[in-house]
């Protein structure tokens, strides 16, 4: 009597091995009625790395929140991206790590992205924030291979008081200021700085219209400064203002800088004078206003802008 077993035929099976999509061949597979449509991959999907801890400092630890470029399942071999370094703005306050959905759109360009959180206000003043920033670039180019980022194309980028961390960064980083491991130990260089409507001079800040207190012990800048009334402390505020480390003799990476005339909180020309101060230290950097713009928000992130940044980055890379 036969066996009821099926009986498999070993000389048709396939043997598996690794392929990139580009190499694996098109189903020769077919029916009548079925309707095709043409793969769409103009938006890639994004890995996202979150409370990754790069230091301990100030008895508290501190994390980078990392974006990058998913990969493509079986594939033998990731490819490389530039490293943008972000450090998001808060007024100097605790910040808000997890708003990150807009950056993804930089990341699906082709970038790794590093959410850097620095020490707040109520833990340490100036200039924790840029300490923190440079050792969390250090620890980018220490773990950059785990994350496929280039480390030899390092990008930093702020808004609001991150722009001013990263304003201060850019400006002091050849100087070994401000630096809990020092230049000379570790080099850090930046390919490119991009500055989001960032303060320059929080002694002039109401100068211009603003809907916020920007000069008594309470105020963002006050606690900054650590917990004093600004202008009453010009000494305590010199060291905070990125135009006094520009010279011509200073190398400084290229700079964009982009705000809001509009803006409530930081007035547009906090960026006036650093793009005023850079143009006649003859350093590389653009200026864009943002005509109708506050303080962040949409027109900061739409399509024309992020291309913007995206040439600015790729053009000094």
């Amino acid at each position: 009597m036969a066996s009821a077993q099926t009986i498999l035929d070993h000389s048709k099976v396939i043997e598996p091995k690794p392929m990139s999509l580009a190499e694996f061949p098109v189903s020769k597979s077919y029916t009548d009625g079925m309707k095709v449509i043409q793969a769409d991959f103009s938006d890639p999907d994004v890995t996202a790395f979150t409370q990754v801890e790069y230091a301990q400092k100030s008895g508290m630890p501190l994390h980078v929140n990392i974006l990058m470029p998913a990969q493509e399942i079986g594939a033998t071999s990731a490819p490389k991206y530039p490293l943008i370094v972000y450090v998001q703005g808060s007024a100097w306050m605790k910040q808000d790590m997890y708003s990150m959905s807009q950056l993804a759109k930089m990341a699906k360009k082709g970038y790794v992205i590093a959410i850097v959180e620095y020490r707040h206000s109520a833990v340490a003043g100036f200039p924790a924030q840029i300490e923190d920033t440079k050792t969390a670039i250090r620890f980018m180019k220490k773990n950059g291979e785990k994350y496929n980022a280039d480390t030899s194309k390092i990008v930093l980028w702020g808004d609001s008081s991150g722009g001013h961390t990263a304003l201060m960064t850019a400006v002091t980083v050849n100087q070994n200021k401000f630096d809990d491991e020092g230049q000379d130990k570790d080099p850090i260089s930046l390919k490119a700085v991009i500055d989001f409507y960032g303060p320059t001079d929080i002694s002039k800040m109401n100068k211009e219209p603003s809907t916020w207190d920007h000069i008594t012990d309470k105020s963002p800048e006050g606690m900054f400064l650590g917990g004093v009334n600004v202008l009453d402390n010009p000494d305590k505020v010199k060291p905070t203002v990125p135009m006094n480390y520009v010279a011509k003799d200073q190398k400084i990476p290229p700079i964009l800088i982009a705000h809001g005339n509009k803006d409530r909180l930081v007035s547009f020309g906090q960026s006036v004078m650093m793009f005023d101060t850079l143009k006649k230290n003859n350093k590389d950097a653009v200026m864009y206003q943002i005509n109708g713009a506050d303080h962040g928000g949409a027109p900061f992130w739409s399509k024309d802008m992020l291309t913007i940044v995206d040439q600015f980055i790729q053009q000094h890379l």
